[in-house]
């Protein structure tokens, strides 16, 4: 069973792929995916050696058709004649022949479950019977089994790799859309695995949906553990989009996971050269793997706390925090903090001026201070403020009704002499249990902040959360994360991936990220409310699903990724995908409200929802008929 408050590295078998092995004691290894034609040796070497030389410790490359497959013979060999004996692997989709013919010649062959022999899906209803279902999981072992032993005879591993983009329908239709049904996708092959003694078997589960990703990869873990497997893990995070977006969105769900000990390779999934990929994720492992030896933490789980399907904690709303109400952002103020904000830009709910009052007070904007400076200023707004300045009394009293006091641990025996109807109390792990728990329960106002200066800060962080759940106590809650940084996608990565496991543990309230640095104050607010939409938690500006590409693409995906972020960037709150081709375009995108998807050699397909509603357009007409479909639909609303 998983630690939640100390930090262990999931226990897993060892694979063999080529010149590296992958779990058990082995580093958790970083790769990446070619986005040349296959066909093309020189472009595919020239790729790989630069993902090679950036650190890439596998790379993959697309193989979507027999001669695709084939020239990975000419590709490892030129690789091997550079002198790299990085491993090779093959990318197949609904061809399990592909596959056959790929096992030869590369190191190791990804399949998916949803398209290796069922057949692709229509996003049809059909239901069958047991013994129909009993026959289809038959049909899937009578061909993946001599696939077993071309690997076993050739010395290459698998990886089984399930997208939730392209479950099968008849999945789909016995366990729905959902994390049982994406586990099950990737069991049923396991067994056979297991059945025929194949232990060279690497599984991924992914989605372009952070929640989803991360719930479904804890329930593998569950299930294996139950039926006596323990085989490695691929992390990552399909279709995360490109620049701080698909960097943040990537950090909270491989994050997440890789916190709580889960993983042995990753690939962090960028619309952008495949080499740019690989420093982002050897940091999110660097850095989670400096958790490991921390001190105890003598955490206690809740035991109506599941892990496994986590529901948003229970709380009493405390004005806009808690309750129904989306998790709040909080901010310290700065030197370049009172500057107008630009148009559509989302703001702090909360700005934390510390001992002082505000200087330019924004209607509207709710401020913290400390308690002795909200007592000096409610003292000066009232009836005995004189003689403290006209100044200070005008200033106290534009700040009334939005105006709140914020205590350290220490002066808990104030807190009920203050009279605010939403107060603030930072509370850390190892505060007597007695104390604090006896004032939150006297002050259903309070909220907690809780920081954490732990070297596993999500176990100290989860634990006082855990101790208040099991003290039956609602009060909302905020994490209060702290850094020292200079370097802005370093700030990004830590700060998702710290909150990462929090947020899809549904016990965040409100996030507060503080900076000792040079990060200015609206980097580090536009950070917060990315992390928060990563996780499917608060939704402020349009989300772009879109994939890294690979071989498959036929269009100029980094380009058209551009276009559509210019012609939409006035739109609020929509979600677009951006897919290279059909592969896992339309399942990705179950959630998005638009699609825009290679459907041939410069024709793209649009769609709204899972509906393709324009076939086979000109690309270079696409982008305005997605502009087009977008206001006709705002129309009609």
């Amino acid at each position: 069973m998983i630690d939640l408050f100390n930090y262990h590295r999931r226990a897993s078998s060892v694979v063999h792929i080529g010149a590296i092995d992958i779990g058990g004691d082995n580093p958790v290894r970083i790769q990446s995916m070619t986005t040349t034609d296959t066909n093309d040796t020189e472009a595919c070497v020239a790729q790989a050696e630069r993902i090679i030389k950036a650190g890439g410790e596998l790379v993959r490359l697309t193989t979507q058709g027999v001669r695709e497959a084939e020239n990975l013979k000419n590709i490892n060999a030129g690789l091997r004649s550079d002198g790299f004996s990085t491993p090779l692997v093959a990318d197949v989709h609904f061809n399990p022949r592909v596959a056959d013919v790929a096992a030869r010649y590369a190191e190791k062959v990804r399949i998916n479950p949803g398209n290796y022999v069922d057949p692709a899906r229509k996003f049809i209803k059909l239901e069958y019977t047991d013994e129909e279902y009993a026959r289809e999981l038959k049909k899937i072992e009578d061909r993946f089994v001599p696939f077993l032993n071309i690997c076993k005879e050739n010395h290459t591993a698998i990886r089984i790799g399930v997208n939730h983009g392209s479950l099968s329908d008849r999945i789909r239709n016995r366990y729905g859309d959902t994390p049982e049904g994406i586990v099950e996708s990737c069991m049923e092959f396991l067994r056979i695995c297991k059945k025929e003694n194949f232990s060279d078997v690497v599984i991924s589960i992914k989605s372009s949906n952070t929640v989803v990703m991360v719930r479904s990869m804890r329930l593998l873990v569950e299930k294996m553990e139950e039926e006596n497997m323990c085989y490695p893990l691929h992390l990552g995070v399909t279709e995360a989009g490109e620049g701080e977006d698909g960097r943040i969105k990537s950090a909270v769900g491989i994050g997440a996971l890789l916190a709580d000990g889960i993983g042995d390779t990753i690939r962090v999934s960028l619309s952008e050269e495949p080499e740019y990929e690989i420093p982002v994720a050897r940091h999110l492992v660097d850095y989670i793997g400096r958790k490991a030896g921390h001190l105890l933490i003598p955490g206690k789980p809740y035991e109506g706390f599941d892990w496994l399907r986590p529901q948003r904690r229970p709380t009493k709303a405390v004005g806009n925090i808690g309750g129904e109400s989306v998790p709040v952002v909080i901010m310290t103020a700065s030197d370049d903090s009172s500057k107008e904000h630009k148009d559509q830009k989302p703001t702090a709910d909360y700005i934390y001026t510390g001992n002082k009052l505000p200087e330019n007070v924004q209607p509207g904007q709710k401020y913290i201070v400390d308690y002795q400076c909200y007592i000096q200023a409610v003292q000066a707004s009232s009836d005995n403020g004189e003689g403290r300045g006209e100044d200070a009394v005008t200033q106290a009293n534009n700040l009334k009704g939005n105006l709140f006091p914020i205590f350290p641990v220490t002066a808990m025996p104030f807190i009920g002499m203050v009279k605010a109807d939403r107060k603030f109390l930072v509370v850390q792990f190892g505060t007597p249990v007695e104390e604090y728990i006896s004032c939150l329960k006297a002050h259903p106002e309070v909220v907690v902040v809780c920081p954490s200066n732990h070297q596993n800060r999500l176990g100290e962080q989860r634990a006082l959360v855990h101790e208040m759940m099991a003290a039956g106590v609602e009060n909302p809650v905020v994490f209060a994360q702290m850094y020292k940084l200079n370097d802005k996608p370093e700030f990004q990565l830590r700060s998702a991936a710290d909150m990462g496991a929090l947020m899809i543990d549904g016990l965040t309230d409100g996030v507060w990220l503080m900076n000792e640095g040079n990060i200015s104050f609206d980097e580090i607010e536009e950070t917060a409310f990315g992390i928060l939409q990563a996780a499917r938690l608060r939704t402020t500006r349009t989300e772009y699903i879109s994939c890294p590409g690979c071989g498959r693409t036929l269009y100029d995906l980094r380009e058209t990724i551009a276009k559509i972020k210019e012609t939409t960037k006035e739109l609020k709150g929509l979600k677009i995908g951006i897919m290279g081709c059909i592969v896992n375009g339309p399942g990705e995108m179950a959630d998005a409200d638009y699609g825009y998807v290679g459907a041939g050699p410069k024709k793209v397909s649009l769609y709204r929802k899972q509906e393709c509603v324009e076939h086979n357009i000109p690309e270079e007409e696409a982008v305005e008929r997605l502009l087009k479909l977008i206001h006709e639909d705002r129309k009609k609303e």
